[in-house]
């Protein structure tokens, strides 16, 4: 699969530059691929694209992408996450269908779903495991590939079947909102699966704790534009806050 290749690719440049050819023998696919997958990797600013191959970045233009465990992420910020995810669980009704993003935030906002009557769509296996026994939630997990660090499924298979789902409401998590107001992700493998969440509702709303402003992130994911309702723990005057509001984005304070 790809995002399992791209995830070797990396950790081969963990100890230097690595040419095509060297890819192809020790992932078994051909030329062709590792091309496309270096591309890939160079556009999503992972890799530094060398003649016959690849490098890792040069000092100062960030690390590999490397997954922080799931739980290491849910620590930073915690109580602003719950802050979040309970002013988040005030916009879900009962009998609503709503799909929640890969994150440690959304994972908060699981919890906090438990004994609602609604359907939660989800990539996240940390939502499944929040509300796996709780009958009163309908689960629909999407399939695609392990993020073992992370909880996640990604990849084909999960975009190909968020094509077929709609939503009342989306929930969004980000790795960092810059000043000009894009919403911004670090993991290559991600950022199509956020992307066919915004397709999947009219509402979409993000959560973004005060360390998301501007927090990480060189992928961008969406602007203001594709974004109904912004719930943060940010200060109340920060100025991408009122960026937000000029855009058309309710901004809500948890």
């Amino acid at each position: 699969m790809r995002y399992a290749r791209h995830r070797a690719i990396t950790d081969e440049l963990r100890d230097g530059a690595v040419s095509v050819q060297d890819l192809v023998v020790r992932l078994g696919v051909s030329a062709a691929t590792i091309r496309r997958d270096l591309a890939e990797l160079s556009d999503a600013g992972l890799v530094r694209r060398v003649h016959g191959g690849a490098a890792p970045l040069a000092n100062g233009d960030g690390p590999v992408e490397v997954d922080r465990p799931y739980e290491e992420v849910a620590d930073d910020a915690a109580a602003d996450k719950l802050a979040i995810a309970r002013r988040a669980a005030e916009l879900v009704h009962d009998g609503d269908t709503v799909l929640l993003d890969i994150g440690t935030t959304t994972g908060a906002l699981a919890r906090e779903l438990k004994g609602r009557s609604i359907t939660v769509i989800t990539p996240s296996l940390a939502v499944l495991d929040a509300l796996r026994g709780d009958p009163a939630v309908d689960i629909v997990l999407l399939g695609g590939s392990l993020r073992r660090a992370y909880h996640s499924l990604v990849g084909p298979l999960t975009e190909e079947a968020l094509r077929r789902v709609r939503a009342t409401t989306v929930f969004l998590g980000t790795s960092g909102i810059d000043a000009q107001g894009w919403v911004l992700d670090t993991t290559s493998v991600e950022v199509p699966t956020k992307r066919l969440l915004l397709e999947a509702s009219a509402r979409v709303v993000l959560l973004a704790d005060r360390t998301k402003f501007p927090g990480q992130g060189s992928i961008r994911v969406c602007d203001f534009g594709s974004v109904s309702t912004l719930i943060t723990t940010a200060a109340t005057g920060h100025p991408t806050l009122e960026l937000a509001r000029s855009r058309g984005t309710d901004v809500l304070l948890a």
